[in-house]
């Protein structure tokens, strides 16, 4: 057998019920692929190895007491850091949480203990899921595997930097405003936000409630489905897609001219979505051009919104730690304080018009829409060494908006650097957005490449 931490879940979940490996030789592999690998990454905030060989262990007993507690039962897996976890620190990213410990887990996390996954540690977040990357923070911000000097995009940035960079296969991560979908794309994993409101976010520390989700980033569709599955309420059906050879009879809204013409696009970025597009014509799906309300308009509306209800959330906060916070992410939330009830009112009307543009093509018209993710390879560090906050250019805000399902997949590469795309599906159609994003997957190589190896590492 391969370095068992090369295992997709589906692998190893045959290896574990056949007995072929035990879930204490898989999350030995992980830890000590984390142990070679995270120095570079800066990935994880929080290792606990004791603890995950102790879950790995009573997996193995379970298992061979023929007992099968989920799709993760002996998985090793990720939890971003603004999750609650009651045995290991939740900082939130930030000193103002420094050695904090929450009374319980999350309930996100306890679904994943209870299934029986393997939760090895805590990964990095930008501080309390805002702006990044920033320096004057505890930890250093996790890197690009595919080049050590990039970024990853944020905030779930230590799980992008963590599936990418083979520690774990999957992980949990939130989005707000693109938090899953835009290190999807800059380290080339599969994210994942579903519907609004379709996992809790319950133990979870909020930036604005309108639009938070909670994501799971991973490395590929059925790994992210799977994940899904063990977190969710809903039924296998409602989750889990059909097999499908091809995508005849599906209807995709190409919403190309909302990117096409930015003067932030890379050129390579348009050349990798047409290409997408093409590529699903060939498996069958009718492919229409449609037009989508200005993405000006959405980021306008959102960031009103986001602003005000981040400074609600933090305005006690700030008036007793507002030293402890970095620079950027204290001046971000204090922008809240000049918005006026009636600017947020107007913003969520806006909000509910644009939304509704949305809704008007998947209602019937279309199966799913496809949109760019970033529209530009990872940043270099090197563009945030500024004293102000850099905003990277995405097409991510308005799904957070309008609360459809999304996933984010690799659609390229541009001088070494991944790319990526979206797909939004209907509202509860995680199952069929799933089968188009797995067929999808099947027909390219993207989401199979691996980055090179940290200098030093040999496997």
């Amino acid at each position: 057998m391969s370095d068992p931490a090369d295992l997709s879940i589906m692998e190893a979940r045959a290896a574990l019920d056949r007995r072929e490996l035990s879930a204490e030789e898989l999350t030995t592999a992980c830890l000590r692929r984390i142990e070679e690998r995270n120095s570079s990454y800066h990935a994880f905030v929080h290792v606990d190895a004791d603890r995950a060989l102790d879950a790995a262990r009573r997996a193995d007993r379970d298992i061979a007491a023929g007992e099968s507690r989920g799709p993760l039962h002996g998985i090793p897996v990720g939890v971003k850091d603004l999750f609650d976890t009651a045995d290991m620190p939740t900082t939130r990213g930030s000193g103002v949480f420094a050695g904090h410990r929450p009374a319980v887990d999350a309930e996100l996390v306890a679904r994943l203990r209870t299934g029986g996954a393997v939760v090895v540690g805590k990964l990095d977040t930008y501080e309390f899921a805002m702006v990044g990357p920033v320096f004057d923070r505890p930890a250093p911000p996790a890197r690009n595997p595919w080049n050590l000097q990039r970024f990853t995009g944020g905030s779930s940035s230590g799980s992008a930097s963590a599936v990418a960079g083979g520690l774990v296969r999957t992980a949990l991560g939130t989005d707000t405003g693109g938090s899953v979908r835009s290190p999807s794309s800059y380290c080339g994993a599969v994210g994942f936000k579903p519907t609004y409101g379709a996992l809790s976010l319950e133990g979870v520390f909020p930036l604005t409630p309108s639009f938070d989700h909670a994501g799971i980033l991973s490395a590929s569709v059925d790994e992210a489905l799977l994940t899904y599955h063990a977190l969710s309420d809903a039924e296998p059906r409602q989750v889990l897609p059909p097999k499908r050879d091809d995508l005849r009879n599906v209807a995709i809204g190409y919403a190309r001219d909302w990117f096409a013409d930015d003067p932030q696009l890379h050129p390579a970025v348009l050349s990798a979505m047409d290409e997408a597009a093409s590529q699903l014509s060939l498996l069958g799906a009718k492919i229409v051009e449609v037009a989508l309300p200005e993405a000006a308009l959405f980021e306008a509306a959102g960031a009103v919104i986001i602003h005000a209800e981040a400074y609600d959330i933090h305005r006690t906060l700030l008036a007793e730690k507002g030293d402890t916070y970095s620079r950027k992410v204290f001046q971000n939330i204090l922008s809240g304080l000049l918005l006026t009830p009636e600017d947020v009112d107007e913003a969520r009307r806006a909000s509910k018009r644009l939304c509704a543009q949305i809704d008007a093509h998947l209602d019937g018209r279309f199966d799913a829409l496809l949109t760019v993710n970033t529209l530009t390879p990872a940043f270099s560090f090197a563009d945030f060494e500024t004293d102000v906050a850099v905003w990277t250019p995405m097409r991510t805000l308005a799904f957070n908006m309008s609360g459809h399902p999304v996933f984010a997949l690799p659609a390229g590469f541009c001088d070494g650097l991944p790319l990526g795309l979206q797909l939004i599906g209907r509202r509860y159609g995680e199952a069929e957005l799933g089968a188009i994003a797995r067929a999808y997957e099947a027909s390219t190589d993207f989401a199979s490449l691996r980055p090179p190896l940290p200098a030093g590492v040999l496997r």
